[in-house]
């Protein structure tokens, strides 16, 4: 049975090193401290320096990194090994984005070949939309994509076509995932069924909520155009081909993926078709490069835990939830279109380490997982920042920002970045006041707070992936620490399979609840779900 990592000699000496760590005097001592905590990968610019650690406690969980194997984990995975025990699957996002030639060895099979037919399929897909060669079933071009998915299947493409406003030539695209017929209606919203293209994402083509709505958006499109239109403005990415049948489409306009991709991880995979479409082929295909780059930073100094910089990353979430007692981190991109970033992040994190009992089933004895939030800057500083610097929890920080401008406007920009770095050196330095002001005492600045700096020179394709990628690897690395699975999740299907009998419940009336509190709740909602509202 494997070891417990906080019953190893090198988790005791972390602890005995938890100490106030004092960001005034540690720069105050070494003035080399800023490039001696900053690493480079690609094109990010990794500043950890205003966090509450020394080279000492760095190199100290670099040692528990050591103990705990993460190189053997992260080598295990990069093998194509199970390490999703619970599911019996191998897990290899990775090789989605592995370069033409090079190969991708998944439970002992090279998938190369299959992933790059894959991504010539979906790049052709998008190529002949782009250029009109496909067209809507009255022949005029597609102006519009409807995105249907929920989970990874949306927080995906949703955020990456936020993020590549500046890149996108292509259809507009519109992202339904939500069952509440709102969403549907707002997405369809103006939007002309004749040049709409509407695409349905699940593995098994059976989710509830996305299977809801895309049977709304089926019935919009037939209501104007016809039930021989589906198969014209259908696509599907799925494993279920025979229910992308029944339900209408083409087959030529399904593309799969595997059981190793989870959803959170799926971006780069046929999942991404409509950002495909947005941005082009080549912008898509600098994304997976930027999200490569990061996989082989990883492979290169797996053997060197404070080289790596994603390993780095997940040390301090380490530090943090073990030593340090923060229960969250907020993550603040200085960038109006990476503003759904930290909801991706949230559900890459909260997702895949949420988690309460390690590999082997026993209970875990430590924090796990983050509670991931944020939003963008400026708009938080006119919010929850009276929380961050002035307030009792400890909430390290992701500062993520660019040197240039997405649409040029290179003064705003700069006062943008100076908020950026403004509230970096303010957290971390605060501020003393005079004590014969009134209210002197409201006005202190405590300081020490902490928070990293991710800056890059632009928001481009390469730079998003290496940002994900980045991320990805970083909560690997924490869930490796923690020795728990950081892939499954159990978590997600319990409130599915309740809803289930409850969803009978309210429709029939008869008793499928046995919970009394519910059931009053359900007596409730039957008694006014039909009235008018005044």
């Amino acid at each position: 049975m494997t070891e417990r990592i906080e019953s190893t000699p090198e988790w005791a000496v972390v602890r005995s090193l938890v100490k106030s760590v004092d960001l005034s005097a540690e720069f105050a001592s070494d003035s080399q401290r800023a490039e001696h905590f900053t690493l480079r990968l690609g094109d990010l610019l990794i500043d950890t320096s205003k966090n509450l650690w020394t080279r000492e406690i760095r190199s100290a969980l670099g040692e528990v990194a050591r103990r705990a194997d993460v190189a053997g984990a992260w080598r295990r995975l990069r093998g194509g090994e199970i390490v999703n025990e619970s599911e019996g699957r191998s897990v290899a996002h990775w090789a989605l984005r592995v370069p033409v030639g090079s190969p991708a060895v998944v439970a002992g099979l090279d998938v190369a070949s299959d992933v790059h037919d894959v991504l010539h399929a979906i790049t052709q897909f998008a190529d002949d939309v782009r250029s009109g060669r496909l067209a809507g079933a009255t022949g005029q071009r597609f102006t519009d994509v409807v995105n249907i998915g929920i989970g990874g299947s949306d927080l995906g493409p949703a955020m990456a076509y936020d993020a590549l406003r500046a890149f996108r030539s292509g259809p507009r695209c519109h992202f339904v995932s939500n069952v509440d017929p709102a969403n549907t209606r707002a997405a369809l919203d103006g939007l002309d069924p004749a040049r709409t293209l509407v695409i349905v994402s699940s593995k098994t083509f059976t989710t509830t909520e996305t299977m809801a709505n895309a049977v709304a958006v089926r019935e919009w499109i037939v209501e104007s155009l016809g039930a021989s239109a589906v198969a014209a403005h259908f696509a599907a990415v799925t494993t279920n081909t025979r229910a992308t049948a029944s339900f209408g489409v083409d087959p030529a306009k399904v593309f799969g993926f595997w059981n190793w991709v989870g959803g959170r991880y799926s971006l780069g995979s046929a999942i991404g078709l409509s950002l495909a479409i947005a941005v082009g082929p080549v912008s898509f295909g600098e994304m997976l490069a930027g999200m490569h780059l990061v996989d082989e930073h990883v492979s290169q100094s797996v053997d060197q835990p404070l080289a790596n910089a994603p390993l780095v990353h997940a040390l301090l979430a380490v530090w943090y939830s073990n030593f340090l007692g923060a229960e969250t981190r907020a993550i603040v991109p200085y960038s109006h279109d990476l503003r759904r970033f930290p909801s991706y992040l949230q559900q890459l994190d909260m997702e895949s380490n949420g988690k309460s009992v390690d590999r082997a089933g026993r209970a875990i004895a430590v924090p796990t997982g983050p509670i991931v939030w944020g939003g963008p800057g400026t708009d938080g500083q006119h919010a929850y920042f009276q929380l961050l610097h002035q307030g009792t929890h400890l909430v390290p920080v992701d500062f993520i920002g660019f040197a240039r401008p997405t649409d040029g406007d290179q003064e705003r920009h700069d006062a943008l970045m100076a908020n950026l770095f403004a509230q970096s050196q303010a957290l971390a330095f605060g501020r003393a006041v005079d004590s014969s002001l009134p209210s002197a005492e409201h006005r202190v600045f405590a300081g020490n707070r902490p928070s990293t700096l991710i800056l890059a020179p632009a928001l481009t394709p390469s730079v998003l992936g290496q940002l994900i990628a980045l991320y990805e690897h970083s909560v690997f690395f924490q869930g490796a620490v923690w020795g728990i699975n950081s892939f499954d999740q159990w978590g997600v299907e319990l409130g599915k399979d309740v809803a289930h009998g409850i969803g009978q419940e309210l429709v029939d009336g008869r008793h499928h609840v046995s919970d009394p509190a519910t059931r009053r709740l359900i007596e409730w909602y039957r008694s006014h779900r039909h009235r008018s509202v005044e």
